[in-house]
């Protein structure tokens, strides 16, 4: 009976030291790849900054400039596989927080010499191994204020038509397994703002077949 009696708390502290272990084991590997995945998204955003140069440098060779663009692909593509990998870990360690599906996950702007011209960006990620594509389209807006008016909401499309982005109306259709670059190859997109518009915010609305919407919001450049 003494036997039994002190096995339970035993056995009881043995799982607790085997929990223990494997949690610390898979922190462990967490922290390299997150950090490794903060090197690979700052080569990211120094390549975009080059590929913003050359596009207004007459003298940089367009040769140069499609490279720059190849490597930024597959620069992307390596960081969707890392951040699946980082996701995976991060939801062994806290099953509740993990969610799949699609993630905004930026919308990058650049200004230009125009003050009311701007270069602008935006990349979707999926996180799950599912393999069927996702469908969808994008609404997109910009919020500030123009004269006494202290909300005004323009649509991204009557502010940018540009080649490279595929506006359908006030829409833009996506289709992806993985990643998804809006221009592709990495490209910039332009808008121009009206006369008296101060933008504040810009809201992305996903709307994706066969799910619920995904909505998130970015800040306007800081002007200083």
């Amino acid at each position: 009976m003494l036997l039994l009696l002190l096995a339970a708390p035993a056995a009881f502290y043995a799982g607790m030291q085997w929990q223990l272990q494997r949690t610390a084991a898979l922190a462990a590997q967490i922290k390299p790849m997150a950090k490794r995945l903060a090197e690979q998204e700052s080569q990211l955003d120094d390549l975009h900054a080059q590929i913003a140069v050359a596009t207004s440098g007459a003298s940089v060779a367009e040769k140069a400039n499609e490279q720059n663009r190849l490597t930024i692909k597959l620069l992307e593509e390596q960081i969707f596989k890392e951040q699946q990998d980082l996701s995976f870990y991060k939801g062994v360690l806290a099953p509740a927080s993990r969610r799949e599906g699609l993630r905004i996950r930026t919308f990058e702007l650049q200004a230009t010499e125009n003050p009311r011209r701007f270069r602008y960006k935006l990349l979707l990620s999926r996180v799950g191994k599912d393999d069927k594509p996702l469908n969808g389209q994008l609404h997109v807006t910009v919020e500030g204020s123009q004269g006494s008016k202290s909300k005004v909401v323009l649509e991204l499309s009557s502010l940018s038509q540009d080649q490279f982005v595929p506006f359908k109306g006030a829409l833009i259709p996506y289709t992806f397994k993985h990643f998804k670059s809006i221009p592709e190859a990495g490209r910039f997109a332009e808008l121009e703002l009206p006369d008296g518009f101060e933008p504040s915010q810009i809201r992305v609305r996903a709307e994706i077949k066969g799910e619920k919407p995904l909505e998130r919001t970015f800040k306007w450049l800081n002007k200083e």
